[in-house]
């Protein structure tokens, strides 16, 4: 009752919220690749496109449709935390203090808020720590099977499923739990795992590799924002999750390490400092550990029931700490990114508190941060292309193709240009790029965001027919819009691969 109650009410909380502001970017990008449907993106596995697929066809596309899995994720996270607190010999208190320290933790309620692959990544990831729990603990060791299929589909939906994979790997060669090696079960889990997770390694072997690709202009470009080693850290105990829920995590790692009891529990505390070091030697964003702290989050409630059991104090401590996490969870929670507050209302907080969220891109910021920002204006910039698009004669209107420098532009012209009687849109940016010209020769373009002067060598004429603005949008999505006419380049299929963009 307990468990299913924290799980619902974090479900709630998030559809109460559903749709307050506008779709994100990533969000209007999902809705492209759903209609592409394939085994691979530049950028992403194929489940998330399959997720948004299968919630427009029975729900729809309104932002209420699209946020309802990733509020069904936010309660089976809580869910899996709990159950993992169980099994790690937690009762009543440590299963709640567990599952609240995850309930308020900033990284969850912003992921949560948003249709992401991010979202569903923790429970990939702590479902298998949680089969991997029960096999330690004496389960049927065809569990391993089980294990297989969840690390498999967790891979088609985002590949870092591979550093829990590797951190469980070396945390059980080095402890007592290297005994599951001997057996067949955990080598047909693999098994399982890869021949889930190869056709979208087959795409892409096919392709080149375009994920490392990407990945490696993304690190070229120094468009994330790095920090090093000890601030990483501190942010994960501050920011990234609840300041006053870093003891219990903290106590939760110590938890797993000693191994008070024997059972190779160890080899879960080794899978998240492996994971950690992965973090931190290959500069990844603050929040890309996220997804293994709910584990840790479980022990701890284990560590801190057993040593309140007994202490007088305690009677009156649990209750207060609880509270005070769920109180000071909800002053936190609009920088979290958890759109409780109108925007009006979100600046006027964030001035008072002398607060904003940290940057995770190296971007200039208008009024809101940028998880904020990215979901305004995309409307407004395809009525901007739409009427210089409608001024044009028929005649012309039929070859004519709108150009997206990446796939925000791109997905918002395909999603709210389609009501606005535009064609789909044409971009280079990520998977853009495979869907190619469209079939138009780029004789007439409307451009979104580009310099003139590199126009002019492109085309004979070139017009600016708009400006592109919100107040709200980051400020790198103010731009003007061109119409250009007279190709110089000849066909558009032919230019195609050489302005392909991934970053």
């Amino acid at each position: 009752m307990l468990l299913g109650g924290l799980s619902f009410f974090i479900f709630a909380a998030h559809m109460v919220v559903a749709g307050r502001y506008g779709y994100f970017v990533d969000e209007l990008y999902y809705i492209a690749c759903s209609k592409h449907l394939a085994w691979g993106y530049v950028d992403q596995p194929p489940l998330i496109a399959v997720i948004t697929w299968l919630e427009r066809m029975t729900l729809g596309e309104s932002l209420r449709a699209l946020h309802f899995l990733p509020a069904v994720a936010s309660g089976l996270r809580v869910l899996l935390t709990g159950l993992i607190a169980r099994e790690l010999g937690a009762r009543r208190f440590g299963i709640a203090l567990a599952c609240v320290c995850v309930i308020v933790a900033p990284i969850y309620l912003g992921l949560d808020s948003l249709l992401t692959m991010n979202v569903f990544e923790s429970l990939f990831w702590m479902g298998a720590a949680l089969i991997a729990l029960k096999i330690f603990n004496g389960a049927s060791q065809k569990l391993w099977l089980l294990f297989g299929v969840v690390c498999g589909v967790g891979l088609l939906n985002k590949h870092s499923m591979l550093f829990f994979g590797f951190g469980l790997f070396v945390g059980m060669l080095l402890t007592k739990q290297r005994k599951q090696f001997l057996s067949p079960w955990i080598w047909l889990g693999g098994l399982i795992a890869l021949a889930i997770f190869l056709p979208n390694l087959l795409w892409e072997i096919h392709r080149g590799f375009p994920t490392l690709e990407l990945l490696r202009n993304v690190q070229a470009s120094g468009r994330n924002t790095e920090v090093g080693p000890l601030k990483f850290l501190e942010m994960q105990a501050l920011l990234i999750f609840h300041p006053l829920s870093a003891p219990v995590w903290i106590a939760g790692l110590v938890e797993l390490l000693r191994d008070r009891q024997g059972k190779g529990w160890r080899a879960l505390g080794i899978t998240w400092l492996v994971i950690m070091t992965c973090m931190l030697t290959m500069h990844g964003r603050m929040y890309y550990p996220a997804p293994s702290y709910p584990m840790l989050f479980a022990a701890g409630g284990v560590a801190f029931e057993r040593w309140f059991a007994g202490w007088r104090p305690a009677a009156w401590l649990r209750p207060a700490w609880i509270a005070l996490l769920l109180i000071t969870g909800v002053l936190i929670a609009p920088f979290a990114y958890f759109p409780m507050l109108s925007v009006d209302q979100y600046i006027a907080y964030s001035k008072f508190m002398h607060f904003a969220p940290p940057k995770i891109e190296n971007h200039r910021m208008g009024p809101l941060p940028q998880l904020y920002a990215d979901q305004f204006g995309w409307k407004e910039m395809a009525q901007v292309v739409a009427d210089a698009y409608h001024k044009l004669p028929p005649e012309e209107q039929k070859g004519c193709v709108v150009f997206g420098q990446n796939y925000g532009q791109a997905g918002a012209i395909d999603f709210f240009g389609a009501l606005m009687g535009l064609p789909p849109a044409i971009s280079t940016h990520q998977s853009y790029f495979y869907w190619g010209s469209r079939g138009y020769s780029g004789e007439c373009m409307i451009v979104m965001d580009d310099r003139p002067e590199r126009l002019g060598e492109l085309y004979e004429r070139v017009e600016k027919v708009g400006t592109v603005y919100h107040p709200l949008s980051m400020p790198y999505e103010h731009f003007d819009v061109y119409l250009c006419r007279g190709a110089k380049f000849g066909s558009l299929e032919k230019l195609w691969p050489a302005i392909k963009h991934w970053n």
